[in-house]
């Protein structure tokens, strides 16, 4: 049944896409926006900020994963609830309607619209945007982010899995930066963003590598992922990279401060042609995924 209904929650996925109206994940992100208002304390008390980001996560995660803990437990309609929480938790056809009008503007020569296309899918700035790098990054690691890491949780918690994993993903979205705001009061959802991602990035980063250039993929992933400074998008930016046989990292200006990222991947600088591959590469890795999962079924019930 975990098969047929990670199946059934891609293709969802795929036909429909991401709910333009009435998203659940819009709405929890309102949600998490009033409990910051709540509990966050403009006082330089790092215990204190810390504390009052753990129960904020706490009051927002675990409501959710015990009503799909409970929704799981009803027969009549754990399979529809498990398939459409799924769906919304994958976001597969997400990444091709957020790159496809970059390629898009690419292919007609207007960079402008290009950037502009870019700046809504990374945080860095738009004016300094090095297009084909940003772009590909984003889908590298979102595709580790929002396909992988969800499909994972699933298999191993089922659905209050997912829904953990989720609400959590999208807190350390909201909360987990290194700023004056955040850097205490986020840090719980930023470390736990790190464990729940720990044993998926891995396994998107060998993915990569298998679909793409194994030798390639494997080896910077193994050289050059420790340089980068998040734990989990260091394997899974160098396996990419390195499958693609491009390179990716390097300067890249946020909030008008430049950043010398490490250096990731092999070859040639990456650009217009390779946004595609990179999104391929996410797809034929999805596929390697949903074949392994059906051999493992096979197996376990032979």
């Amino acid at each position: 049944m975990t098969l047929l209904f990670i199946v059934l929650a891609v293709l969802l996925d795929w036909l429909l896409g991401e709910p333009t109206r009435r998203h659940p994940l819009v709405g929890f992100g309102r949600l998490t926006k009033l409990v910051e208002t709540r509990l966050y304390s403009s006082e330089h008390n790092q215990k204190k900020q810390f504390i009052n980001g753990l129960l904020g996560w706490l009051i927002l995660v675990l409501p959710f994963a015990l009503i799909a803990y409970f929704m799981s437990q009803i027969t009549v309609l754990n399979s529809l609830f498990s398939v459409l929480v799924l769906y919304l938790c994958i976001g597969h056809r997400s990444l091709y309607d957020h790159v496809t009008p970059i390629i898009e503007a690419l292919k007609q020569g207007d960079i402008e619209q290009a950037k502009t296309y870019t700046s809504y899918i990374v945080s860095r700035d738009r004016e300094t945007l090095h297009i084909p790098k940003a772009s590909i990054e984003s889908v590298l690691e979102n595709g580790a982010d929002a396909i992988f890491s969800a499909i994972f949780w699933f298999i191993v918690a089922g659905l209050p899995g997912v829904v953990i994993y989720r609400l959590s993903n999208t807190l350390d979205a909201m909360w987990g930066y290194k700023t004056e705001r955040y850097l205490f009061f986020g840090r719980f959802a930023a470390r736990i963003d790190d464990v729940l991602n720990f044993i998926p990035a891995r396994l998107t980063a060998l993915s990569y590598a298998l679909v793409g250039d194994v030798r390639s993929g494997l080896q910077c992933w193994k050289q050059q992922a420790k340089q980068w400074d998040s734990p989990n998008a260091g394997p899974v930016m160098a396996a990419g990279a390195g499958a693609l046989n491009i390179k990716l990292g390097g300067l890249a200006r946020y909030h008008g401060v430049w950043h010398d990222r490490p250096k990731l991947g092999l070859n040639h600088e990456a650009s217009e042609s390779d946004i595609p591959r990179a999104l391929h590469l996410v797809t034929d890795s999805l596929l390697l995924w949903l074949a392994g999962i059906t051999v493992i079924t096979g197996i376990s019930y032979a």
